[in-house]
């Protein structure tokens, strides 16, 4: 465990936590989804220990047990932010693991610092290529209205909100896919953010265009998603990023929910490591 401290020219410099598990094994970065912490990544990270590698998890600002700036929300400072992790810890030969609003971070880490660093990229449940429901963008699977909907309701109460995102984020057709005692775990973590980070990073995942990011995807990738994920709907996601990515690898889960990587551990950490292996 460690904090590692963000420096961003006029911004103000932030620390983020970190949890690295350390030893000589090639790296893995796991970088999580909204509104959680790098805690979410449990039942990967013995599992890839296990495996050899060096696990690294860490909160994103305004998240988990990071700092909660009123600003840096948006994804070149996220960018930034895992940009700071990987130089400060000198990880090379990295696997840059994004879930969910985590994926948006690796294709922007590409674009912004390029894949000196990067041996493979893994797009779990990913927001890429882009979310909104536009006139350019019609596939986009959130709709204007839901978006809406969604900023209105975490205004209003958050405690009321992220119990029933969390109910959505590991149910498939209204029926929960984990122990409920896994879902107070993940509704604890959203618990811990900040209102301020937790809209603006809404507001980021849910209209940042990555379509002009994934081409600098280079390196060997992998996009594993749930085909009944309700939450980042594969069709509008995976299967457009994956398409977008010649020579990606694609797996979907079938009968899984966003959090495909708690529901479905065995068969993710599975497929995961299997790609990490080559």
């Amino acid at each position: 465990m460690t904090e590692i401290v963000a420096h961003h020219g006029l911004l103000k410099d932030i620390a983020l936590h970190v949890d690295d598990t350390g030893g000589p094994g090639r790296p893995v970065v796991l970088i999580h989804g909204w509104p959680l912490s790098g805690e979410s990544w449990s039942e990967q990270v013995p599992a890839f220990q296990a495996a050899g590698f060096r696990v690294v998890t860490y909160d994103r600002r305004g998240f988990g047990r990071s700092d909660k700036p009123l600003t840096g929300y948006g994804y070149d400072t996220l960018a930034d932010d895992l940009h700071a992790v990987l130089t400060e810890l000198e990880l090379t030969d990295v696997t840059l693991v994004g879930f969910s609003m985590g994926g948006g971070e690796v294709a922007r880490y590409l674009t912004k610092h390029g894949p000196e660093r990067v041996r493979s990229v893994v797009f779990a449940s990913a927001v890429t290529p882009y979310m909104l429901t536009t006139g350019d963008n019609p596939e986009g699977p959130l709709s204007p209205a839901e978006a809406a909907k969604m900023t209105a309701g975490l205004t209003a109460n958050q405690e009321t909100f992220y119990d029933g995102f969390t109910r959505d984020f590991f149910s498939v057709d209204g029926e929960l896919k984990v122990t409920e005692e896994q879902r107070q775990d993940a509704l604890a973590l959203a618990l811990q953010s900040s209102k301020v980070a937790a809209l603006a990073c809404m507001t980021s995942f849910g209209t940042t265009d990555f379509r002009d990011d994934l081409p600098t995807v280079t390196v060997p990738a992998l996009v594993i998603h749930g085909d009944g994920d309700a939450t980042v709907p594969l069709a509008g996601s995976g299967a457009r990023t994956h398409a977008a990515l010649p020579g990606s690898e694609y797996h979907v889960v079938a009968g899984a929910p966003h959090g495909v990587n708690v529901s479905h551990a065995e068969e993710w950490n599975r497929v995961v490591l299997e790609f990490l292996a080559r």
